[in-house]
């Protein structure tokens, strides 16, 4: 029955391509013709010579590629348009002979030569939606310039960044990167910190993906596609950052510290390509957190607040290094290496100045004390990527594609806490000591197959995805200054995380006049298996499910255009939140999670619009996403001064939504882009084997605004907005967050060069910038916390670029390891 269902799409995919059409087809590229590079969205007229009208027309796509199918023999002319070049006029006789002619690549000359004095004056969308994703140009974002894709994210309207830097698309943390189109099962917040912004060119959003990407990230995917190479010869971009000292004290122990650079190198000639790149980011914030718990246990009363330091340190390394080899016209293989390190030192110094016990049944204070509360968190990792990927491309045109990669992955840290006199720092009350090692190896092997097929494109493909882990987690602890540590058994272990998937899927994706079309289905084998050495059975999961699709895109002409999309994903827990031995994460928590945790699945609905008109452009879309075994972190009270924070499910979820974005460019010199998104989250189920209840519903919605202005060609300036409202947990609520920011930038060199400084999380006054309250509570306990971090960010970025750039480049990215992180 399974292998039917399997076979089920393959089958309509074929019978639909043979009924429509026979595989025939005319194609190209359109290119500029000074810089060879791709010209997005020209129009394409076709015409009958003979008859001296127009049978189709098209418009490329956003690499400038162009297709006509389904073609009778005849004499034709092409003529293609595109504003700010010269139309140009292709003859091409097409009978029984050329059924499938390539036209290569077409040049496009501009219609003035004097490129650099031309002033464009249209308007530019911030956005450009396609049949499945929105995509947004990085350099738009100057506020980002020297930071990080995090960075760069922030001004996303479906994303969202609070002020524990969870990031979130559409409320969700669930969600799959790529890098370059490469699928990569990583922890966001990692392998956003290690890509420098001004290396990226584009971000695409993929909110309802199609079957020929892992079923992976239940909010979609995020594919960060990097800038390019030379076309001929070398070039070279630079990026250098300083950040100036800080305005403001937070009581902090150091002072933070912000510098980093980057360089990407590129060589091509001949067969030949190769790149190396390079990075290195600190990025310390300052800042201090407020708290306030309290919890009930056999009708005693107690209650802890606090304050004191909450900074971090951090340190980002980066190296990259791919060669690129054309064998021949059909055959070009790649290699690639990434080493990777970042290091993240989290210091939180807290002071319990009132720590009351109360009896509530006589309302007598039965106990106080007060203690200061040192707490040291070092998260580290480092790792080790090898890929190799071969594309052959065959006589009939079809493609197959064989990629591996390999990696290997050191994560480790330490938790260090302790409990001091508040009167006398060197009288230790007490102390823990959490250290964890978690050594990985993983591999992906995958094979993609592509073939033009009537109307449209037959793609078929496998992957095999396995990953080993090994972690040693030791919890030790002592009371007293003179007293050793001792291992306690009850938090320590060994644990071994063993993952394996098999994936196929067939999907068929073609133009059919006025509507782009896309339908697929994934099929996915999946063991997770979990042991550790307390002599236990191994706890084993095993899936078997399928992940239909399918996308629509009507031009309804007039720049007007509709999609309508449905997806099916799956949000799979990383090896932390399995692991069911606690962390003692501060003085206030101990963190673990659960290996009998279920993958949360969900079902994705959209429907949206483009238009764009004379100096407006804008895309509306409205989503529902349907949820089943939803992934919380919840509390529960463990003694009377510390909650135990758990990773579960939590029952059923629905969010429903609409996200918008307007770019507005009404006078000259000055262009807006306001996105907004809206949704809401209603959470349904139960906790702790049915003994919490959970009844969970809220609206939230965000805001990210741009405002950009040319002063001159050579200075312009942006402010930037991000707002993101309160929103409602499973078990509370987490307040609203914004953060706006400033910059000026100044380019010399015929803009060669360029000098930015940027103002990061501006603040006047009182304003309560990159500030955020989170609270949580229960029928014994409730905890809330106000993180205040650094405003009035000011940093210096000098940029420098040899040699224009215009293609992908391809580095490799880690592909397991840093979602452990």
């Amino acid at each position: 029955m399974l292998r039917k269902i399997l076979l089920l799409p393959l089958l309509l995919h074929i019978s639909l391509a043979a009924f429509t059409q026979s595989g025939s087809f005319i194609k190209g590229k359109l290119v500029d013709s000074l810089t060879t590079e791709p010209l997005a969205f020209a129009t394409i007229r076709l015409e009958s010579k003979s008859q001296g009208s127009m049978v189709k027309g098209e418009v490329a796509d956003d690499k400038g590629s162009f297709q006509f199918v389904g073609l009778k023999d005849d004499k034709y002319v092409i003529k293609v348009e595109y504003v700010g070049y010269k139309t140009r006029y292709i003859e091409v006789s097409y009978d029984k002979a050329s059924q499938r002619l390539d036209l290569g690549s077409i040049a496009l000359s501009p219609s003035s030569q004097q490129l650099d004095v031309v002033t464009v004056t249209g308007i530019k969308p911030n956005v450009v939606a396609t049949l499945e994703k929105q995509v947004f140009k990085a350099e738009q974002f100057e506020v980002a310039r020297g930071g990080t894709a995090t960075d760069v994210l922030k001004n996303i309207p479906s994303v969202m960044v609070n002020a524990e830097g969870e990031i979130t698309v559409r409320g969700s943390k669930g969600f799959l990167i790529l890098v370059n189109g490469k699928p990569s099962q990583i922890d966001a917040a990692t392998i956003l910190s290690q890509i420098p912004a001004n290396t990226i060119e584009k971000i695409e959003m993929i909110t309802a993906p199609s079957a020929k990407y892992d079923a992976d990230g239940k909010a979609g995917i995020i594919n960060i596609v990097t800038k390019t190479g030379t076309n001929d010869g070398l070039s070279l971009t630079t990026n250098v950052q300083y950040g100036l000292p800080r305005l403001k004290a937070y009581e902090n122990a150091t002072e933070p510290l912000r510098y980093g650079a980057d360089a990407t190198l590129n060589y091509r000639k001949g067969k030949w390509d190769v790149t190396v790149s390079g990075n290195y980011l600190k990025n310390d914030i300052a800042g201090r957190r407020e708290g306030d718990v309290y919890t009930i246990i056999n009708n005693v009363l107690t209650q802890f607040p606090s304050d004191g330091e909450r900074s971090l340190k951090r340190d980002n390394y980066g190296a990259r290094a791919s060669v690129i080899y054309t064998i021949s016209k059909s055959d070009e293989l790649s290699a690639g290496v990434y080493l990777g390190a970042r290091d993240q030192y989290r210091t939180a110094d807290i002071y319990y100045r009132n720590n009351t016990k109360t009896n509530l049944l006589t309302n007598q204070v039965v106990g106080r004390t007060q203690y200061f509360n040192p707490n040291l968190v070092l998260k580290s990792g480092e790792f080790k990527v090898l890929n190799l990927d071969y594309t052959h491309k065959f006589k009939n045109a079809s493609t197959l594609s064989v990629s591996g990669l390999y990696e290997n992955a050191l994560i480790d840290g330490f938790t260090k806490n302790s409990n001091i006199n508040i009167n006398n720092l060197r009288d230790t009350l007490q102390y823990t000591l959490n250290t964890g090692s978690n050594p990985l190896q993983a591999l992906r092997l995958k094979a993609d197959y592509e073939k033009q097929i009537g109307i449209g494109k037959l793609s078929l493909g496998y992957q095999y995805r396995q990953q080993n882990q090994e972690g040693v987690f030791v919890y030790s602890d002592k009371n007293g200054n003179n007293q050793p540590l001792v291992v306690n058994p009850a938090f320590t272990a060994n644990v071994a995380i063993y993952n394996r998937i098999h994936g196929l899927y067939a999907q068929y994706a073609g133009k059919y006049k006025k509507l782009e079309f896309s339908s697929g289905m994934r099929y996915e084998n999946a063991l997770r298996e979990f042991t550790d050495d307390r002599g236990g059975q191994p706890n084993d999961l095993k899936l078997s499910n399928l992940f239909p699709s399918a996308n629509l895109l009507y031009d309804m002409g007039k720049d007007l255009r509709l999609k309508a999309a449905y997806s099916r994903r799956v949000q799979r827990s990383t090896n932390n939140e399995l692991n069911p031995y606690p962390e003692r994460e501060h003085s206030e928590t101990l963190e673990q999670g659960d290996p009998n945790i279920r993958p949360e699945f969900v079902g994705i609905y959209e429907l949206g619009l483009t238009k764009d008109f004379k100096k407006v452009s804008l895309y509306w879309n409205v989503y529902r996403q349907q949820i089943t075994d939803i992934v919380n972190r919840v509390n529960s009270v463990y003694n009377d001064t510390i909650l135990n924070r758990i990773y579960t499910n939590a029952g059923k979820a629905r969010l429903m939504g609409s996200e918008i974005g307007v770019t507005i460019s009404l006078v000259k010199k000055l262009k807006i882009f306001v996105g907004g998104n809206v949704y809401n989250l209603k959470i349904k189920g139960t906790l702790f084997d049915k003994s919490v209840v959970v009844n969970s519903q809220g609206w939230v919605y965000s805001i990210n605004s741009n405002l950009n202005y040319q002063i001159s060609p050579t200075l312009s300036t942006q402010f930037n907005l991000s707002y993101l409202s309160a929103r409602n947990t499973a078990q509370g609520e987490d307040s609203r967050f914004y953060q706006p920011n400033f910059s000026v930038k100044k380019s010399f060199m015929n803009n060669k060069m360029s000098v930015s400084l940027l103002w990061q999380n501006t603040s006047f006054g009182k304003m309560k910038v990159n500030e955020q309250r989170i609270s949580t509570w229960g029928s014994n306990f409730y905890t809330t916390t106000n993180y205040i971090q650094e405003t009035n960010i000011f940093l210096l970025n000098l940029s420098y670029s040899f040699n224009k750039t215009d293609r992908k480049t391809k580095l490799p990215s880690s592909e397991f390891g840093e979602r452990e992180f």
